[in-house]
């Protein structure tokens, strides 16, 4: 699919220069190129793009669109359709004094956790488990909380979320269902554990 026909969220291909940048400096783990990690890293790391960046979800590559189901710690299954309207975000946490997805759109969110990691909350696999069709690995999301996260200053620390993820994949590798188990609470504590102008 050329970059012309693809319906770009924003109107244009995203540039990760920036965040690659962070990336390669702070990252703990490199894979083999062509090595089962190598192909699911970047097989997530697609999805998650597309996720963010491809409002029609008929246009993701990285999915079987009309059979794809994701869920978070055995809750919900949500669709493509699903994603691509509230976003990974939204999807991911549940409804909590520190957030509310029920308040937030794709874009709000989006620009929350942007304002809070600007350097990128960045991701990679540390391992796979088992190979296809069920794909197990695990993982790990950072970044450093240099940005105000709603009304909590940034505390200048990095921030680490560590998961594992059960991806259902077919011959030619496109994501069929994704099933994500992580603390979500933990996440959420650290990054309102800043100082609150409001409150003093």
């Amino acid at each position: 699919m050329s970059n012309e026909a693809v319906e770009w969220r924003y109107g244009e291909l995203p540039d990760y220069s920036h965040t690659n940048a962070f990336l390669e400096k702070e990252r703990q783990y490199h894979h083999a190129e062509g090595s089962l990690n190598a192909i699911a890293e970047n097989l997530v790391k697609t999805f998650e793009m597309e996720a963010t960046f491809k409002s029609n979800p008929k246009q993701w590559i990285s999915v079987v669109t009309d059979k794809f189901r994701m869920s978070s710690n055995g809750g919900k299954e949500y669709t493509a359709e699903d994603v691509a309207e509230e976003g990974t975000y939204n999807l991911f946490l549940e409804e909590s004094e520190h957030y509310r997805p029920s308040e937030e759109t794709f874009e709000s969110s989006y620009q929350i956790f942007h304002n809070a990691f600007p350097d990128g909350f960045l991701w990679e696999l540390i391992e796979v488990f088992s190979g296809p069709p069920k794909v197990i690995f695990k993982w790990r999301h950072w970044g450093t909380f240099n940005g105000d996260y709603k009304e909590h200053q940034p505390t200048g620390k990095t921030i680490e979320v560590v998961g594992i993820s059960v991806a259902t994949v077919t011959e030619d590798l496109k994501i069929e269902s994704l099933e994500h188990f992580f603390d979500t609470g933990k996440f959420l504590g650290t990054l309102t554990s800043g100082r609150c102008p409001f409150n003093g």
